[in-house]
C-alpha cells in the first residue's frame, strides 16, 4: 500500500543522493551504512525502552533503502550483486527492529510495566518470522519465474506501521500503541503469506509443464 509513496520520497532524497554520487560514494556503501544505522538504533535503544529516540535514529537511516536504488540507476551501477545485497540487508534491518522489541519484552522493566510481557515477546518473534517469510515467498517465486508481490502487509507497510506506533509509544508513554500494532502485523503478515502462496499457485497451475 505504501509503495505508491516511494517515488515521492525518491524525489525528496534525490539531491542528497546526487551529492553523494559526486563525492564518489557508491550505492553499496549507502546500503551497508543504512543497515548498520537501522540495526544499531533498534538494538541499542529499543531494549532500553527508549523508543522515541530509537525511532528517530532508525528513521534517519531507513531512507537509505530508497537512496541506494536511485543512486544505482542514476550512475548506471545496477547489478545482480547490488540487488542481492540490498534485499539481504533489508532482512537484517527488519529483524533488528522486531528483535529490539523482543529484547525489550525480556526485561524486568517491561514485565513491571505490562505484566504480560511474555505475550508481546512472542508477538514480536511472530512478526519477525512472518515478515521474513513474506519476503522469502516473493523471492522464491521470482526465482521460479513467477511473481508474488503484493498482499495486505508488504515490507514498507510493516516497517512504517511499527516505527510510527512505537515512536508515539515512546513520546506519549502509551505501550498499547506498540502492542496493538504487533497484533495487527502478526495477523496481516500471516494473511499476506497466504495471499502470495495463492498467487504462485494460480501461476503454477496456468504455467505449461516443461518438455519431457
Amino acid at each position: 500500500m505504501l509503495e505508491r509513496f516511494r517515488q515521492f520520497w525518491t524525489n525528496v532524497w534525490a539531491p542528497l543522493a546526487d551529492l553523494l554520487l559526486r563525492l564518489g560514494v557508491k550505492p553499496d556503501h549507502v546500503t551497508i551504512v543504512g543497515t548498520i544505522g537501522v540495526s544499531a538504533g533498534a538494538l541499542w535503544f529499543f531494549p532500553r525502552g527508549e523508543f522515541f529516540v530509537g525511532v528517530l535514529v532508525i528513521t534517519a537511516f531507513v531512507f537509505s533503502d530508497i537512496m541506494d536504488g536511485y543512486m544505482a540507476r542514476k550512475s548506471g551501477q545496477t547489478s545482480s550483486w547490488g540487488a542481492f545485497l540490498d534485499s539481504t540487508l533489508d532482512r537484517v534491518g527488519d529483524a533488528a527492529v522486531f528483535g529490539g522489541l523482543l529484547l525489550y519484552y525480556t526485561t524486568d522493566d517491561a514485565e513491571t510495566a505490562l505484566g504480560n510481557a511474555d505475550l508481546y515477546l512472542c508477538l514480536s518473534l511472530a512478526c519477525l518470522v512472518l515478515g521474513n517469510l513474506t519476503s522469502y515467498a516473493r523471492a522464491r517465486a521470482e526465482s521460479l519465474g513467477m511473481t508474488a508481490k503484493g498482499g495486505i502487509a508488504e515490507r514498507s507497510d510493516r516497517l512504517v506501521s511499527i516505527l510510527v506506533m512505537t515512536g508515539f509509544n515512546g513520546l506519549l508513554d502509551l505501550p498499547v500503541l506498540t502492542e496493538i500494532t504487533l497484533w495487527v502485523l502478526a495477523f496481516a503478515s500471516a494473511i499476506t503469506i497466504v495471499q502470495r502462496m495463492l498467487m504462485v499457485h494460480r501461476q503454477a497451475v496456468q504455467k505449461p509443464p516443461p518438455p519431457a
